[in-house]
């Protein structure tokens, strides 16, 4: 008899004439073989037997992640700050970051709760210098005659810290910034008060009088500014204003090509695109500045081809596209001498190194590098035009492997039915209907022929059966509870089953992955730690929102599901699961929202160090409050709290001898720490309704060695639990 039917006999009991052979000892059938087909790796793989290298291989982490991430020996994400020229001492160990970052101050951590952002200035400076050595490399071996000096656009990430880094480690090459509105033309008029004097600073964007006038401010406090007309009535304004401010502008035009791919990250190009001027337009641009004597303050052709172009081809046949125009413009009478190629250099978020897929690209920076280069040379050689200076507009590509999301698994569903005992078989039977024999006949002869798909057919119609009598009364919960273990089993015993987990984890994908909600981008996501032991589980990761939107499941690789490891303790509570999401650092920061008013995470800045741990905290800031976010939405939380404090006193009433005014104070005291508190779960007994903190609902960093934190939310007015009466 087949396994099934001995599965299926020992399920159901209500008839003593029917066979009722041993159950499995654990009420299921025995566990097959599981295998599971690994990248990279030629055969699939006995999950019993497991190593770092297999992970790294499940996970496509040696794909995604080179030259900066790996695999140590202990399992855990290591970071290689400097690329494939880190020393294995160099080399940091995610897992110790996280630790001291999050652990109690009296344990030696810094107290942050989770979710976190690590940034890795190292990182970001070995991109910027991977760019521009691959350009430089790329014009000294095809002979170009003009230099490459970029620019990044701040839109990507307009943190502080991260844009005054680009300019300290751009100034040798010249790198600049481009801003695409007011306040970012202020952040960017700045920072580069401390860069280069060379640097480009790239005004893009739909303008008005008042940001003409302040990029023609900047051209006045000789920063190098470029005014890029977007639309063609953005030329009236730039002759009337500097004329009128006796400024002398340098313009420069978007232009609109034909060439475009396709895809989301195509939508944006083209003649179509939302900005730019057709050949037209950039006709009459040149004859407004030529009869208003300006037409040698234009100087700059700017274009876009797409985000995440997928190959070198339709990189270059667009490049080509847009050196003629540049020429053109030469003939005409302008005095150019920048193409600015705009953005697109890709991002390989899944490691197949695919052409055809929004989440990979074809190419490294050399061969992007070598691929314009020679469009731009080989047309102008041809129209016996002097090599234009290049800029790009890489900000995805400069900044994405420098930020990394870390969030907690807090819990997870249980996996599939608890075990039937004997006394539940014989209450399953004894309490059905009339028709549970028959169900049962029919589910038991499909077993024993051995066919598995009519017996699933059988158990499915059972479920729906005794779902109907549910929903009518005649079926109480124990019964359908019954049903529902007798079908997964049958499900287990086949193989058809296998159950994907939800794990619930401690974020907010709209706040920070708002990319996955919005537009379907997917990141590497994976387990910082435990890489050394097989992952047994797959599963979906759902966020803390009240949204069915606030999950992830959708992974790179086209999969469904994520390998994930067994939670420790019960329900996760006992051991600490992180994952890391990577390759993040653009744009999910600046987009993310405060749905169901979850804010940003804590952030701490991390450098490599001759220490013991290789890496020195240079800043920790805990991420925004409870209060921080209501202020958004325009409430006091002074006030708010403040009423909340007359109500304790109102009604709060103590049962024991102690003193009223005590009980109110203690009550009040832990109101104030939930407003001062980040809306991201705590641990059990940090939970400021039942255990008061040391910080008073802040968790900071002054220890000595990393006296950056010292600007952090400790010493502000707001510890309200100061000021309770």
């Amino acid at each position: 008899m087949p396994a099934l039917a001995y599965v299926v006999d020992a399920a159901v009991a209500w008839d003593s004439s029917l066979p009722t052979p041993d159950l499995f000892p654990s009420g299921v059938p025995p566990p097959t073989n599981t295998t599971i087909t690994i990248p990279s790796v030629s055969a699939s793989v006995d999950l019993s037997h497991w190593s770092p290298s297999l992970s790294a291989a499940l996970y496509k982490i040696d794909g995604w992640g080179a030259p900066y991430f790996s695999v140590n020996s202990s399992g855990n994400i290591s970071i290689r700050p400097y690329g494939a020229d880190t020393l294995s001492h160099q080399e940091i160990d995610l897992l110790k970051i996280v630790k001291k970052a999050s652990e109690p101050k009296s344990m030696g951590g810094l107290g942050l709760p989770l979710p976190l952002i690590v940034r890795l200035p190292d990182v970001l400076k070995n991109r910027l210098e991977s760019l521009q050595s691959a350009f430089d490399f790329a014009i000294q071996s095809q002979g170009y005659e003009a230099h490459y000096q970029g620019v990044y656009p701040v839109k990507c990430n307009q943190d502080r810290f991260v844009v005054e880094d680009i300019v300290k480690f751009g100034s040798p090459f010249r790198f600049g910034l481009e801003a695409g509105s007011k306040p970012e033309l202020l952040l960017a008029m700045s920072s580069l008060c401390k860069g280069n004097a060379e640097a480009l600073l790239i005004c893009n964007g739909f303008k008005d009088a008042e940001y003409i006038s302040l990029a023609l401010v900047a051209r006045k406090l000789h920063l190098n500014t470029v005014i890029v007309l977007e639309q063609e009535e953005e030329v009236d304004l730039v002759i009337d204003l500097s004329q009128k401010l006796g400024v002398r502008p340098v313009i420069g035009l978007r232009a609109k090509l034909r060439t475009k791919h396709s895809g989301h990250f195509g939508s944006t190009s083209g003649e179509k695109g939302k900005f730019g001027l057709t050949t037209t337009q950039i006709l009459r641009v040149v004859k407004k500045l030529e009869k208003s004597g300006m037409l040698d303050c234009l100087q700059l052709l700017h274009f876009h081809i797409g985000s995440q172009i997928p190959t070198t081809a339709l990189l270059a046949d667009g490049v080509g596209e847009a050196a003629q125009i540049y020429c053109e413009l030469v003939r005409l009478g302008a005095c150019m001498r920048v193409i600015d190629i705009g953005g697109g250099l890709g991002i390989d978020y899944d490691g197949s190194k695919a052409p055809d897929s929004d989440v990979s690209v074809g190419y490294g920076l050399d061969e992007y590098a070598a691929a314009v280069v020679h469009a731009v040379r080989f047309v102008c050689d041809r129209k016996g035009v002097n090599h234009p200076v290049i800029c790009s507009e890489s900000g995805r590509a400069i900044v994405s492997h420098h930020s990394i999301l870390i969030f907690e698994a807090m819990s997870a569903t249980k996996s599939g039915s608890l075990p039937m005992t004997s006394l539940g078989l014989q209450y399953f039977g004894e309490r059905f209907t009339e028709d549970a024999p028959a169900d049962y006949l029919n589910l038991s002869a499909a077993a024993i022929r051995g066919e598995y798909e009519t017996c699933l057919l059988y158990a499915d119609q059972l479920k729906q059966r005794y779902v109907e009598q549910f929903k009518e009364g005649s079926l109480d919960i124990e019964q359908l509870a019954a049903v529902d273990g007798l079908c997964d089993l049958v499900s287990k015993a086949i193989g058809a089953s296998d159950p994907v987990r939800t794990y619930n984890v401690n974020l907010s994908i709209f706040t920070s992955i708002p990319d996955f909600w919005g537009i379907g981008q997917l990141f590497p996501i994976v387990p910082i730690h435990r890489l050394d032991e097989r992952p047994g589980v797959k599963g979906i990761l759902s966020d803390l929102t009240c949204d069915s939107d606030g999950k992830v499941d959708k992974f790179i690789g086209g999969e469904s599901s994520l390998p994930l490891h067994e939670l420790e303790g019960d329900g996760g509570s006992g051991g600490r699961y992180y994952l890391g999401m990577f390759l993040g650092g653009a744009y999910q920061e600046s987009l993310g929202g405060v749905h169901n008013l979850f804010a940003g995470p804590s952030v701490v800045r991390v450098s490599q160090s001759d220490g013991p741990h290789s890496f020195a905290v240079t800043r920790a800031v805990p991420g925004p409050s409870c209060a921080d976010v209501l202020r958004l939405m325009q409430y006091e939380p002074e006030l708010m709290f403040e009423t909340l404090k007359h109500r304790t006193e109102e009604f709060v009433h103590e049962d024991d001898d102690d003193d009223d005014d005590m009980g109110h104070a203690s009550l009040a005291s832990s109101l104030a720490r939930s407003f001062n508190n980040m809306p991201y779960l705590m641990a059990t007994s940090s939970c400021c309704l039942t255990a008061a903190n040391g910080n008073n609902g802040y968790y900071y960093c002054n220890d000595e060695n990393y006296g950056a934190a010292a600007d952090s939310a400790a010493g502000e007015d707001e510890q309200w639990s100061y000021c309770i009466a």
